[in-house]
């Protein structure tokens, strides 16, 4: 269990570890610090079972990044908050992998390997930059980095004591605990090739994105390859060809170039938006075939496998949880309505038994469970989605604010007009608030209006 954080100097100017954490070059070491902590065998067995990053990888990544940037740059309060939230995420993140091995998230060496990949990818951008950090100053980065992680309570002898002393533990650590785990293997090589379109490409089209992600996987791939360290590379027999080697040169060279001549405002990561997707013109037909396809692929499927299961169902209580930073009852509360609703989802549309819905089975079933009984959405959906409403209405007024809407439904990923579109269609008399009334009745429509005139058709919003 973490302890309450110290309170923590200020880093002096010369140098800080939360200030260059934040420099948008670090994206250049981004996907060797991912397959570096996949290759735990611990981390790997818990992506392997848990994680619903192959079918999400855009979302996994934004939950990683984000923590990082609350546990590094935000202030003491909600570095607290954020501890609290990965203890309880990684709680639930224990079991025995297929090879027969029990693995638990809190184990003490596995954090601090994950903690410590964080520091190390920041001195290598640094390093692969041609701007290293002096002795001194990799000293006192590394007590700034101490210091924040000192929260999560790690025994004596988990980290290395100094600086000086990581780059032994490393090479040990990779020449000795480290797998070329299959989440590993996934995110060198298939990943990018695979990878849905984020939204803020969408305007390539489907071909567009397919040519992108060719490449980029491809780039991606020699580069991460060229910068993992050479222990690594070696034992799991990784060449890095002059290619590569070139690639890397030219990438972070010509990034440190080009970062460190912008101002501070362009140098660092900030929220970045996307314009608005165009509304969608009414049609006379039986819109809910198609928006029970979305429904499907882009809520329910969390393991992006093309079948529902009840490991779906338990991604998207997670989910609900990790925007919302519930307390433990709050949480069990959540996960128990979810329960409820796989049961519900597994008696009517599971007919074979075997623990999978397809998704054809889901549309098919759920057109009819609807069309049949008006009732149908009481089994299930809806009591999940009371408990959701519970959990963000923080105030207990039975309605949700748009601030508390905000932390539901908002991310980096979804534009502010976007946001305030959706909540002004589900407030549909116009009162600044949501009522559980017009909350639930917007999922209503969603999944029973034949028209996309209807509030609720546009949830998942409006292309």
């Amino acid at each position: 269990m973490a302890s309450k954080p110290p309170t923590s100097p200020a880093a002096g100017p010369a140098v800080s570890f939360r200030r260059d954490l934040g420099e948008w070059r670090i994206g250049l070491v981004a996907w060797r610090l991912l397959v570096l902590q996949a290759s735990h065998p611990v981390v790997g067995a818990g992506m392997a079972e848990h994680s619903t990053y192959r079918g999400h990888p855009w979302r996994r990544i934004e939950h990683t990044l984000g923590s990082g940037r609350r546990l590094f740059q935000a202030d003491e309060e909600q570095l607290w908050r954020e501890v609290q939230r990965l203890d309880r995420a990684h709680r639930r993140i224990r079991g025995t992998g297929g090879d027969g091995r029990p693995y638990d998230a809190h184990d003490p060496g596995t954090r601090a390997w994950v903690l410590l990949t964080l520091f190390e990818s920041v001195v290598t951008m640094r390093e692969l930059g041609g701007d290293p950090y002096s002795g001194d100053e990799l000293e006192e980065l590394y007590r700034e980095f101490r210091e924040v992680v000192g929260v999560f309570g790690l025994p004596d002898g988990a980290l290395p004591p100094t600086a000086a002393d990581l780059p032994a533990y490393l090479v040990r650590t990779a020449a000795e605990e480290l797998e070329f785990t299959d989440a590993a293997r996934h995110l060198l090589y298939e990943m990018l090739h695979e990878a849905p379109c984020p939204r803020r490409l969408r305007f390539l089209g489907p071909v567009g994105w397919r040519l992108l992600r060719a490449v980029l996987g491809r780039l991606v791939t020699e580069l991460t390859v060229a910068d993992l360290p050479p222990v690594y590379r070696e034992r799991f027999g990784l060449v890095r060809t002059r290619r590569a080697a070139l690639l890397s040169r030219l990438l972070h060279r010509g990034g440190r170039v080009l970062m460190t001549g912008l101002p501070d405002r362009y140098r660092y990561r900030s929220a970045a938006g996307r314009p608005p997707a165009a509304p969608r013109r009414p049609s006379g037909r039986d819109t809910r075939p198609p928006r029970l396809d979305r429904f499907f692929r882009e809520v329910l499927d969390q393991t992006g496998d093309g079948h529902l299961t009840v490991r779906d169902l338990q991604a998207m209580a997670h989910n609900v949880c990790w925007q919302l930073e519930l307390s433990e009852d709050g949480e069990a509360r959540v996960y128990t309505a979810f329960e409820v609703w796989w049961e519900q989802l597994r008696a009517t549309m599971d007919a074979d038994g075997d623990g999978r819905i397809s998704q054809a089975e889901f549309v098919a079933a759920t057109l009819a469970g609807c069309d049949r009984d008006p009732a149908y959405l009481e089994g299930g959906l809806l009591p999940a989605l009371r408990a959701v409403l519970a959990a963000a209405d923080t105030d207990q007024d039975g309605r949700l604010d748009f601030a508390e809407y905000r932390v539901l439904f908002g991310s980096r990923r979804v534009h502010p007009a976007e946001l305030s579109h959706g909540f002004r269609q589900l407030d549909t008399d116009g009162d600044g608030v949501i009522t559980a009334d017009e909350f639930l009745r917007a999922f209503v429509d969603y999944f029973t209006a034949r028209a996309a005139s209807a509030p609720g058709t546009q949830l998942l919003g409006r292309a």
